[in-house]
């Protein structure tokens, strides 16, 4: 990564605004996805991470659910969290930024007493995250049109 961007857990009304305006520009703008799906009632509990530049831009983000709100993603285990809506934005991809949010996000875990993170990768991705040690598993689906990989990855 860019050796001066800072990833930190977003717990500001600012950062979350950050958070919500990279989604927006990667997924909604980008990739189509219909702003109503994109934004859902995961966000009010999921811990959101955010990486900005040394001038406060934002670059990225991605969430983590846990808990109950992690269950339906995570096939019902409560030591596995998931990891979701990870997006860089264009200009900050090829950095090292996701890496860098992907670590964070697991860190998140690890201090949650999590054992492992689940994603759903969208398939162009799947060796970003099989570099990060991510093992895919069950069959591809459809999510917001965009074919995905069930993921996981256990944790130190």
């Amino acid at each position: 990564m860019t050796s001066a961007a800072e990833v930190r857990v977003a717990v500001s009304e600012q950062d979350l605004k950050a958070c919500f305006a990279v989604r927006t520009e990667v997924f909604v703008v980008e990739q189509s996805v219909p702003e109503s799906i994109e934004y859902d009632a995961y966000d009010a509990v999921a811990v959101h991470v955010l990486a900005v530049s040394p001038h406060g831009e934002p670059l990225g983000t991605g969430r983590l659910l846990h808990g109950p709100a992690a269950l339906a993603k995570t096939g019902g285990d409560p030591a596995v969290g998931s990891l979701g809506r990870l997006a860089v934005r264009e200009a900050a991809r090829g950095l090292g930024v996701g890496v860098a949010l992907v670590r964070a996000i697991e860190a998140e875990a690890l201090r949650l007493g999590l054992s492992a993170v689940d994603l759903g990768a969208q398939t162009h991705a799947l060796g970003f995250y099989e570099a990060l040690g991510y093992e895919a598993y069950g069959p591809e689906f459809e999510d917001a049109g965009i074919p995905h990989r069930a993921m996981r990855r256990g944790l130190p």
